[in-house]
């Protein structure tokens, strides 16, 4: 049976185990070299300050993470976060990005967060259709924006509104803050899913 939790700086290496390779072989990441575990130890420990950092686990072995991120730093943008996903080559097609992505967008809702935007480097028709079939909508192609691996990459700017209503938002509720039942009770129903979906395959 696989979980889904809160993840630790202990999971760097589980982490790296799924990172490194995007990095190296792939244009995915615009990442150039692959951070070592002390710097993804920090990572996750920054991001927890403020946003969900969880981590699907079968047995011992990470198979995938997602996390939320900071858009940009000025103030008007605090409530719009990017988001990330990354699955196991292994575990690719077993229904975990998007138990992942269900849990962090149910918890980014209750900090208060308004709209989740997501950057595909192109091609990667199975991201596309991950995130369209959670409800992301493409808003536009940024042409030539990464050179990687002897050449130039374009990317597709998503996004999914987490709030409706036009309305002033809400302060937000740092990660830490929220009622450890919610966030529990969202990690139990995502893994519900999971298990589920797992099984029936």
């Amino acid at each position: 049976m696989m979980e889904i939790r809160i993840a630790i700086p202990e999971d760097a290496a589980g982490i790296l185990e799924i990172y490194t390779p995007i990095v190296e072989q792939t244009p995915i990441s615009f990442e150039l070299s692959p951070p070592d575990e002390a710097e993804i130890a920090a990572r996750i420990s920054k991001t927890l300050e403020h946003y969900p950092y969880l981590v699907c686990v079968d047995d011992d072995t990470i198979v995938g993470y997602v996390y939320g991120s900071v858009f940009r730093s000025r103030p008007a943008y605090q409530w719009t976060t990017e988001v990330t996903v990354y699955v196991h080559d292994n575990y690719r097609r077993r229904n975990i990005a998007r138990a992942l992505y269900t849990a962090l967008f149910e918890l980014l809702k209750q900090q208060g967060f308004v709209t989740a935007l997501a950057v595909i480097t192109l091609p990667n028709d199975a991201s596309i259709y991950l995130h369209n079939s959670m409800g992301f909508k493409s808003v536009g192609i940024f042409h030539k924006v990464g050179y990687k691996l002897n050449k130039w990459h374009d990317s597709n700017w998503l996004e999914l509104s987490l709030s409706s209503g036009d309305e002033a938002p809400a302060t937000l509720i740092k990660f830490p803050d929220l009622p450890t039942n919610s966030i529990y009770t969202v990690l139990e129903q995502a893994v519900l899913h999971l298990n589920k979906h797992d099984q029936n395959n």
